[in-house]
């Protein structure tokens, strides 16, 4: 079995070829370039490295979101493309999971954050030791999730390449029941998102969207137009 990873959902990039239990090659680049120009570029560059042709793959997982629109939506065409043409297996997973999985083995909850503007985050919890979620994926503000996060009375990890926009918040919050996991373990990896893939259900690729976890913009101008018109 041959996996084949993608994780385009933040700022990120990151891509992996996992064959049987044997990880063959793994890239990960945090350099803000924009996806749509070098996800399968550097998919096929990785593939040729790894010596291995398209009909090769037999699974494909990917971050399902949340993160960035276009970045999760490029990963998402990508990947269901691929497993459409191929005729192979499409897995899905949330970009949050992947991110938390950097942390496994921590004794505690591991919260990962994605900078979502205006103070608010995508941000969930999880076990430190299964990845099971405690607290459910979600856009939030971030000081009310942190509070949620203090009532669980547990030591938090934090992760993700977006920690460091708000770690005075998360201290003013959390006190010292607030750690945070080094810079090198703070970008998601592709190996753990197919790992994470293996212990899930496929999906079926026409049904496969992603999970955004919050509105667009565009949806919620059309909403408060539409409240707007009811109350006149």
């Amino acid at each position: 079995m041959i996996y084949l990873g993608i994780d385009t959902s933040n700022s990120p990039l990151a891509v992996a070829l996992v064959k049987d239990e044997i990880v063959l090659i793994e890239e990960t680049t945090n350099l803000k370039i924009n996806h749509s120009l070098t996800a399968m570029p550097a998919v096929e560059e990785m593939m040729a490295k790894a010596k291995i042709a398209p009909a090769d793959l037999t699974h494909i997982a990917v971050a399902e979101g949340p993160g960035s629109y276009t970045g999760v939506r490029i990963g998402m065409t990508i990947a269901k493309t691929l497993a459409w043409s191929l005729k192979i297996p499409l897995y899905m997973v949330s970009s949050l999971k992947v991110l938390a999985a950097n942390g496994q083995g921590f004794n505690g909850l591991i919260c990962p954050i994605m900078d979502a503007r205006r103070g608010t985050a995508f941000v969930g919890a999880y076990d430190g030791a299964s990845l099971a979620p405690i607290i459910p994926d979600q856009h939030s503000d971030l000081k009310e999730f942190l509070e949620q996060l203090k009532a669980q009375n547990k030591p938090v990890l934090f992760t993700g390449i977006d920690v460091s926009i708000h770690e005075q918040l998360i201290h003013d919050v959390m006190g010292d029941t607030a750690f945070f996991s080094a810079p090198q373990n703070r970008l998601p990896r592709a190996v753990n998102l197919i790992m994470l893939a293996k212990e899930s259900e496929p999906v079926d690729v026409h049904q496969a969207i992603p999970e955004y976890r919050r509105i667009t913009e565009a949806e919620a101008n059309y909403i408060k137009a539409q409240e707007g018109q009811s109350h006149e």
